[in-house]
């Protein structure tokens, strides 16, 4: 996945709902059931998946006019809306012991990560200045 995606903000994004949806999971096994983890690790999967395929369309983009990264911008977000419904679809349709508070409750917060793109630097200088003082 991390060769597809060359827009750092957006990488950092998709190993952050990985490891929410990871961690929510596991912490739902021991607390709740099989069912619960499952039905939570599914709700973060999907936001990662529609995630990823929004990174991989952006991370392809090479115009430089402001009309061409719109459109790329707004065909990015239309992949991961409609790949979001299917997948939604599917869990509903065929998952029948699903956990909907652990599967959408994760899902939203795994949602809620992917907006922090927008708060995740992309300056190099800034990373490296970053490093020196740790």
């Amino acid at each position: 996945m991390a060769s597809w995606i060359t827009v750092k903000p957006l990488l950092i994004v998709l190993r952050w709902q990985l490891l929410i949806t990871i961690v929510i999971a596991i912490a739902l096994l021991p607390l709740v059931n099989l069912q619960s983890a499952l039905s939570a690790f599914l709700g973060g999967m999907i936001s990662l998946i529609s995630s990823a395929a929004f990174a991989i369309i952006v991370s392809r983009h090479k115009g430089f006019t402001a009309d061409g990264t719109v459109r790329t911008a707004l065909r990015a977000e239309a992949v991961k809306i409609i790949l979001t419904i299917i997948l939604l679809w599917l869990v509903f349709k065929f998952y029948d012991n699903l956990n909907a508070v652990a599967f959408i409750g994760t899902f939203i917060l795994t949602v809620i990560v992917h907006s922090m793109a927008l708060f995740v630097s992309d300056n190099k200088t800034t990373d490296s200045k970053y490093k020196k003082h740790k």
